[in-house]
């Protein structure tokens, strides 16, 4: 292996990459008896690729997937996909080999490959098939009774809905307040109205148990308040009275890669409404694609232009063809347009297939026009960093706010306004014995941090703020578990219903003198358990962008590095402010920051093209 090592091991002395992936460079060369350079340094890279959130390596620009600009010196394009093609590890699309070079510039790994393959061949598949069967009369009065017209402007949440009892496959994106929730509330009731003899099978799920709480909690009170869904009785008690974890409904069985839901064992639904799916991987995808039964509907419904899920893929944003604004398809027009309620003038175009099931809410129902947080984001996502910046540090209508970064000795200091403002609050409340009123508190102020590690990270800002907090005597240095301590659950646990990202509260336990933590139910009930039975967690003071996914929060304060990272990206600045509902205060530097918001996280794959250029086949 003299000749692995020399070719592999400076790769790995630089951090370009890492042990796993010499390692299964080194066994494909055992296996197939080929440790050419070529196959060596394509299969190192392509495990990185993965690795970092990319679905399959561009032989082209390697550096995109592998994020480094400093790589040696590699093949030509055209020569290294010609080696590759003669070695008996990489196969062409179809054959079961570990590599699958495909149109001679992607190389993925083969279950990676199966997994975009699969997902693509589905939604094309969905988006050419034929409009469902309906009763326009009856669906228009529906669709009137439960979205009253607007005259100033389109109403693209009524456009959605329409969407959704034609379609196969509905794609429902939209920013924070332009009401997606709402609008999916209204989906089900529209269907179920129009159901045969109350017959229809729904199941309501998100990536996480925050997500799928948020979402059912919207649904129960629909089901509960006549006045917010005015439909008949008998159709709002058919409403789902449960969402789960899109692992739960798959029956996803610990230490296997395959769920008791698949293509064998479909799912037994009518219609599956899945929410936040910018959180949902390529893998994920893939296995909840082929557990939707034939006939059944699917309606993905999140925001194209928040972070990526954490695995590998950009699975909504590249089903919503992100970057680029699609109209209505010009073929949806006679089934559409009577659905609608107004003209469709200047709506449709001549549109690609996926776009019949594509709708992107427009309106923003939580911030004006002119809003803090409305017009930063705006810039933010259109790559206007001096712009975006500049709102910040003038404080745009007192919703958004800017700070320089302290130095790091002083950042207990610094943060000791903000943390007192936000989590006194939570202890006040926890010493008088209102437990659920404390968690409600915790709710309304939250620290995200870019990174998890560093100076500025998540575990240093959490130091800090207990370190705020046993200042002014509400945290103990004796214990860990001191009540009105924040937890944050990390790993899945089913047999607890406890799910990672999940938040619980340390409550004094009046009966037996210690402390409990406290979990909100989907139900809006409450429960109690002892700290010993938790699954792995930690304190939640402060937590990463990613994780804050499917949260929101009164006020939000965003701490960025203090030198530029990968990690740091247009997307990740977007989706921090838009946790916020009322006010967002971001602290950085203004280098750290325009950089930042002039980087897009570009995952690499071929899902887009699959699915918009038609390369499925």
């Amino acid at each position: 292996m003299g000749d692995t090592s020399a070719i592999l091991e400076p790769l790995e002395t630089e951090g370009l990459i890492g042990p796993l992936d010499v390692e299964f460079a080194r066994l494909l060369a055992r296996l197939s008896g080929d440790a050419r350079p070529e196959l060596l340094l394509a299969a190192a890279l392509t495990s990185r690729a993965v690795a970092l959130g990319h679905v399959c390596l561009p032989l082209a620009a390697p550096t995109r997937a592998v994020g480094r600009e400093d790589l040696p010196a590699l093949p030509s394009p055209d020569h290294w996909a010609e080696a590759l093609a003669q070695s008996p590890a990489v196969g062409s699309p179809g054959q079961h080999r570990p590599l699958v070079l495909d149109r001679g510039h992607r190389l993925y790994l083969h279950r990676y490959w199966a997994y975009e393959h699969d997902v693509a061949t589905w939604i094309r598949t969905r988006a050419e098939a034929p409009d469902l069967p309906h009763d326009p009369r009856g669906a228009r009065a529906v669709l009137d009774r439960l979205f009253p017209r607007r005259a100033a402007s389109p109403d693209f949440q009524r456009l959605a809905a329409a969407t959704a009892l034609l379609r196969p496959l509905t794609i429902l994106s939209g920013g924070p307040g332009t009401g997606k929730t709402y609008t999916v509330v209204r989906i089900l009731a529209l269907l179920l109205s129009q159901s045969c003899n109350g017959g229809l099978r729904v199941a309501l799920a998100a990536p996480t148990g925050k997500a799928a709480a948020r979402v059912q909690e919207a649904v129960r009170q629909a089901r509960d308040d006549p006045s917010a869904l005015p439909l008949p009785d008998e159709v709002r008690d058919r409403l789902p009275a449960e969402a789960m974890t899109l692992h739960r409904l798959l029956g996803a069985v610990p230490g296997r890669a395959r769920p008791r839901h698949g293509p064998d064992r479909p799912l037994p639904h009518d219609l599956v409404v899945v929410d936040e799916v910018s959180m949902v991987d390529l893998a994920l995808m893939a296995k909840l694609t082929a557990a939707v039964r034939p006939g059944a509907r699917l309606v993905l419904v999140g925001d194209r232009d928040q972070l990526a899920s954490v695995e590998a893929g950009s699975v909504l944003g590249d089903l919503c063809d992100t970057g680029r604004d699609h109209r209505l398809c010009q073929e949806m027009a006679p089934a559409l347009g009577p659905l609608a309620g107004f003209p469709l003038d200047g709506l449709v175009g001549d549109e690609p297939p996926p776009a019949r099931g594509l709708v992107v809410l427009r309106d923003n129902f939580r911030f004006r026009a002119d809003s803090g947080i409305g017009r930063v984001t705006r810039a933010v996502n259109a790559g206007r960093a001096d712009e975006a910046l500049e709102l910040l540090r003038q404080g745009s209508g007192g919703e958004v706010s800017w700070k320089d970064l302290p130095a790091r000795s002083r950042l207990p200091e610094a943060l000791a306004p903000a943390v007192l403002e936000g989590y006194a609050p939570v202890f006040r409340a926890v010493t008088r014995g209102e437990a659920e009123e404390a968690y409600d508190l915790l709710g309304r102020f939250r620290v995200l941090c870019a990174l998890r590690v560093g100076p500025f990270g998540v575990e240093a800002v959490n130091r800090a703020v207990e370190a705020v907090l046993a200042r002014e005597g509400w945290v103990p240095t004796s214990s860990g578990w001191y009540p009105g301590r924040p937890v944050l659950v990390t790993r899945n646990d089913p047999a607890l219903r406890l799910y990672n990202g999940d938040v619980g509260l340390v409550v004094p336990d009046a009966h037996a003198g210690a402390v409990q933590v406290l979990f909100p139910t989907p139900d809006g009930r409450w429960r109690r358990l002892p700290p010993v039975r938790l699954p792995p967690h930690e304190t939640v003071y402060a937590m990463t962008v990613h994780k804050s996914q499917g949260s929101e929060f009164d006020r939000v304060l965003l701490v960025l590095g203090d030198r530029p990272n990968p990690v740091l990206t247009r997307e990740l600045v977007y989706t921090g402010l838009t946790r916020a509902r009322t006010r967002a205060e971001v602290w950085g530097s203004a280098g750290v920051f325009t950089a930042a918001v002039r980087a897009r996280a570009q995952r690499t794959s071929g899902l887009r093209d699959r699915v918009w250029k038609g390369e499925v086949r």
